[in-house]
Parts: structure tokens; sequence; C-alpha cells
């Protein structure tokens, strides 16, 4: 496996071939640039085979014609179209690298001191960030970490699918049944839309029939009381008649999609499991209480390999979580996180972080000071974000378990 640290680049040196791509969902436009400046008119090539072998002959001549050494190709960051054309790349001997939107954005506008932006520009300016330093080279997740990204985007995505429809239901509902729609967070309640959506179904099989059906798809959780309450709405219910039945089918729609997407979402949630099983340092992450499987998953699908990373300052700033500052003369900025990563990192890290700090969890009593101090809740919790993070990259660097009582030596290094 091909072990390229994430790193920021650095001043590229006088034997280095700048490799620069603007990607497009069909075609997307290369641009070579020699140290002494020497350069091709940017061309297009399609996001197919024929296409990436026409880019990487046409470097290699490039290479060959300047006697360079080194390759270093880049791109901005773009999403899902770039992958196809990375994954061809990442085999071949050259150093791959991302530039940030912000900072092709704000260059673009000083090339030229227009904000013009062509096909042919683009790429240019993706070459002149790259031989400034800006930079960050790449991991590509590899192997199970792969499974895991897939995977955990799949499961973000399916989650948003999920509550989109449940709002709609909420909505449907609430104009023939008002007084039932207060009372969806409930997965018995669900089950008694899907089968009697309407206040005259309910009071027409009795209180005990609903009592029975609440105390059995609820596992005895909800009872006679829960019953009486949903019962005695319906007899006041103030829900329409009129045009009730093209409702009713809709609702029949979304309760037979959520069901899917809750069996989807089951069997995304098992496979990660599986993938997770397979990572060889996930025991380490699962040792942190407040961490569980799916969150330590999601963690490594969008780290790709916390291995790969030297520094802990390298990985906070793929999560987005690096500090900034605006400050000028005598005016002292607050400090932020730049937000300039991984979003769902972030996402996982901060339902990581409210766990963390119950009453019962390993940060409390950090959180507590931090709170004692006059901090503000979300700062507290971002702040414990980024520690979480810090206790997960030192306990995957040297092989560890996460021990509580670690100031008094109970941290003990794993077997290799």
């Amino acid at each position: 496996m091909k072990r390229n640290k994430t790193k920021k680049l650095g001043k590229v040196n006088g034997n280095t071939l700048i490799a620069a791509i603007d990607i497009g969902k069909k075609a997307n436009y290369g641009y070579f640039r020699a140290p002494d400046g020497q350069d091709v008119k940017p061309f297009a090539f399609y996001n197919l085979r024929d296409g990436f072998e026409k880019f990487w002959t046409k470097l290699l001549e490039f290479q060959k014609d300047h006697n360079l050494d080194e390759i270093v190709v880049g791109f901005e960051s773009t999403g899902p179209y770039a992958e196809p054309l990375l994954h061809f790349l990442k085999i071949k001997e050259v150093t791959l690298v991302q530039t940030n939107p912000m900072h092709t954005k704000r260059l673009k506008e000083l090339t030229g001191n227009s904000p013009n932006k062509t096909d042919e520009k683009d790429p240019k300016v993706i070459a002149d960030v790259i031989s400034l330093g800006h930079a960050l080279t790449l991991v590509i997740p590899e192997g199970p970490a792969a499974q895991l990204r897939r995977l955990s985007q799949a499961r973000e995505r399916a989650i948003k699918s999920r509550t989109s429809m449940s709002n709609q239901l909420q909505h449907l509902l609430f104009v023939i049944f008002p007084e039932l729609s207060w009372r969806m967070k409930s997965k018995s309640v669900l089950h008694l839309v899907e089968n009697y959506p309407t206040p005259q179904s309910i009071v027409g099989m009795g209180l005990d029939a609903l009592c029975a059906i609440l105390k059995k798809v609820s596992k005895g959780k909800l009872g006679r009381e829960r019953a009486r309450e949903i019962f005695e709405a319906a007899q006041k219910s103030v829900g329409i008649t009129e045009g009730r039945e093209s409702i009713l089918k809709e609702i029949g729609h979304l309760v037979s999609n959520i069901g899917n997407e809750n069996r989807f979402i089951d069997g995304l949630e098992k496979e990660m499991k599986h993938y997770l099983g397979k990572v060889p340092y996930s025991h380490s992450i699962l040792s942190i209480k407040g961490i569980g499987k799916v969150s330590a998953a999601g963690l490594i699908g969008e780290v790709g390999d916390f291995r790969k990373f030297s520094t802990i300052s390298e990985i906070t700033k793929l999560a987005g979580l690096d500090l900034y500052e605006i400050s000028s003369g005598r005016k002292k900025g607050q400090k932020r996180i730049s937000k300039r990563g991984r979003s769902y990192l972030r996402k996982i890290l901060f339902f990581a972080a409210i766990n963390v700090v119950r009453s019962e969890g390993i940060l409390n009593a950090q959180y507590r000071e931090m709170l004692g101090r006059g901090m503000a809740k979300i700062k507290a919790l971002i702040a414990i974000c980024r520690k979480l993070l810090r206790i997960t990259f030192a306990i995957v660097r040297d092989n560890t378990v996460y021990v509580s009582d670690h100031q008094h030596g109970c941290q003990s290094k794993l077997a290799a």
C-alpha cells in the first residue's frame, strides 16, 4: 500500500512538473507547467479511460521534454467527479494534492485583476496555488476504510431521506388527525398511522384493543395511559374528512417508504460493523466510552486511515476544526473553527462530544470546567470535539486503548 502522508505540500522545487486539473462532470481541463515557466495550453479530456490515457501520455511527454524528475498533480476539491481520475493516478509515480476552492477563488481574482472564470483560466490558477505551496497531499481510503466511507455516506443520505419523508407524513397527518401528529416521534405511533390512520378507525377498535396493540408494538413501553390519551384525542379530533381518501393514499406510500429506509439503514449499520472489525486499530477507538461502532466506522471512513497522518494538526484541518482569528491593530478577534474540512466528520465528532460530556461521560469534568470559566456551551462542545479528535489520534498512533485514569499510568500498549 502506498503510504502518502497528508501534509502541506510546501513550495515545489526546481525539478518538479506541476500538472493542474479543472474537474468537470463530463470533461476535465488539464494544464502543465515547468519550473522555468514554460507550459502548455489547457486542453480538454473526457472522464473516460481514453481521456485519462490521453492526459497521462501528454504528461509524460512534457516531463521528458523538460527533463523533470518529479510530478505533482493537483485539483480543486470537487466532490465525486474527481474520484475515477484519482484512482487512475494513485498507482502512478506522482504526488496527488488538492487545493481549497476558497484559495483558488481568491487567487483567480488577482489573476488579470478580474473575477473572470473560464475553463482555460481555472487550471492555471490551480497551478499557481500549488506552486505557492498552498495545497495538501491527499489520502485516498483503501480496503475496509473505503467501504466504511461509502457505507457511512449512504447511511447519512438515507437518514436525510427518512427525515424528509417523516416531515411530509406529519404535514399530511396534521390535516386528517392533528392530535396524533404531535406524537409522531414514537415508532409505535407510526404503526398506528400505517394501520389505523384516521380518528374513526382508532375509535372503532375500542380502548382495550388500542391498549393491546400499543403494548405489543412498543414491547411493553406504552401502557393504558398512553392508549387512553390517544383514544380520547381521536374522539375529539378536528381532522377533516373531505378529500381524505387521497391523503390516505399518500400517507400509505410514505409509511411504506419510511419502513424501507429503516430496513436499509439497519442493513448499512450491520455492514459497517462488519468492515469495522477488519480495521486493525478499531478496538482502540471503540475503547473510548461514548464512541459506538457506527460513529467509529464513520470516523475511519471520513479520515481514510488515521495512521497516514503524522501530526494532529493535519487531521484537525481535515475535519475543519482548526482555529483562526481575525485581528487588526488593537482589535483582538475571537478564535473560531475554519469549517473548511469534511463537514460529516465534524458532525460525527459533535454528537460523540455530546455523549462524552454527559454526567457519567469521560470528558464531563473538562466540559464543566470550561462552562465554569464562562465559555458558551456550543464553544465548549467544539473544544471537546477537538480534544476527542486528539485522543483518538493519539491512541491509534500509540496502539493503545483509552483508560480514564491515565494520569496514574494505566494506559497499556497493545500487542502489535
